[in-house]
């Protein structure tokens, strides 16, 4: 787990966009009809992101990458937020308009639209696992107004892992991010690999990823005791025992997993679990099967899961995912595939030498190959 650094910037960056601007306020400053928070069907917004909903009609959540959607009508629409730890990126008919850093309590307000149908998204960029984020929905400016949400699109994409799937440090330019803001201020979600090729696709996604965290065994072997699985099946993260209860409409059609970076990359370490590399093997072997016999369970036989691999120190990961996926084919479950991803052009500038944001778009357009050759029920 990070700690968050000290901030060093303000607590909202407004974008450069055309006769686009942003302001804040807190719900006290809205007027009467800006202040209130959907309804608890969630008038107004859509998400397929892991969020529960609280009395009063927020929703709050806690995974990267969790996208609320809306339509409205208007020149102007706020977003109401209760988030002191997270940063969010705000789109307006796709285009990213402004940037929140950890806004607090308040309706942020993009203006200056034109006055037509407009849709509008909130992109959670950060993980901060630790703090749990509250959105109240969106509001239109005066003489506006909130439409029906967007319907549900048809593909669905989860995508389960660790740093690498959560885009952590993707969008700096330099390994070392101690002066440049830190690792939260450089992260972005919505820009790792999975999202972007969610997007190309048209589908609905979950970015369920922790940094740090392996199948069986954490980074460096730190917090032992506990691991992804841990963490998987809850909606808060930092809530003991919290689960979260999927709902009828979410199966998707593919899930692409890809822990294993955090379990081989670093030697083990005097008075872990195991041993050997070889005992590190067995139970990350049994574990991988058990988890996949968990999504199979959940989710059907017709659902296709990717286990992923890339490059990391020795052949380990890569060599031990790929006997996972022989086994699982052997046993007569031919919708289970292995993708390994890596590629020259790969630069590694991100914080902590983690893929860039260009290494993400070259890793997207890799599992957009990939799964240009697996035969998904879409």
């Amino acid at each position: 787990m990070r700690t968050a650094p000290p901030l060093s910037r303000r607590a909202l960056l407004t974008a450069a966009a055309a006769s686009v601007t942003t302001a804040a306020v807190t719900p006290s400053q809205a007027s009467g009809a800006h202040r209130h928070p959907p309804s608890p069907a969630f008038a107004g917004f859509r998400t397929v992101g892991r969020v529960k909903e609280a009395a009063d009609g927020w929703v709050r959540y806690s995974w990267p990458g969790i996208v609320f959607e809306g339509r409205f009508r208007g020149r102007g629409v706020g977003i109401v937020l209760d988030d002191s730890a997270n940063d969010y990126d705000v789109r307006i008919d796709g285009t990213t308009v402004s940037t929140l850093v950890t806004p607090g309590r308040t309706t942020s307000w993009v203006t200056g639209l034109a006055d037509t149908e407009h849709t509008v998204h909130l992109v959670k960029r950060t993980e901060c696992p630790w703090a749990v984020g509250r959105f109240g929905g969106f509001v239109a400016a005066r003489g506006g107004k909130i439409l029906a949400a967007p319907a549900a699109r048809g593909r669905q994409i989860e995508f389960i892992g660790d740093s690498y799937t959560a885009g952590y440090g993707n969008a700096s330019d330099t390994r070392d991010c101690s002066a440049n803001g830190g690792v939260d201020r450089n992260s972005d979600a919505g820009l790792a690999f999975g999202a972007l090729t969610a997007r190309k696709l048209g589908a609905d996604y979950q970015q369920n990823a922790i940094s740090g965290r392996g199948m069986v065994r954490n980074y460096n072997g730190g917090d032992p005791g506990t691991d992804y699985r841990t963490y998987y099946d809850r909606a808060l993260l930092n809530v003991a025992g919290d689960v979260w209860h999927r709902p009828r409409g979410w199966r998707p059609q593919v899930v692409v997993i890809g822990l294993g970076i955090n379990d081989f990359s670093t030697p083990l370490h005097p008075g872990e679990p195991w041993a050997t590399q070889s005992e590190l093997i067995a139970a990350y072997t049994s574990a991988y099967h058990g988890f996949l016999d968990k999504l199979r369970a959940r989710y059907g036989s017709r659902t296709f899961l990717v286990v992923s691999a890339t490059a990391v120190s020795g052949s380990a990961f890569a060599d031990t995912a790929r006997g996972i996926v022989q086994d699982r084919n052997a046993r007569g479950d031919d919708r289970v595939g292995y993708w390994y991803y890596d590629d020259p052009r790969l630069d590694r500038l991100g914080c902590d030498w983690h893929p860039s944001l260009r290494d993400h778009e070259i890793i997207s357009g890799l599992l957009d190959q990939y799964l240009a050759t697996v035969p998904l029920d879409w």
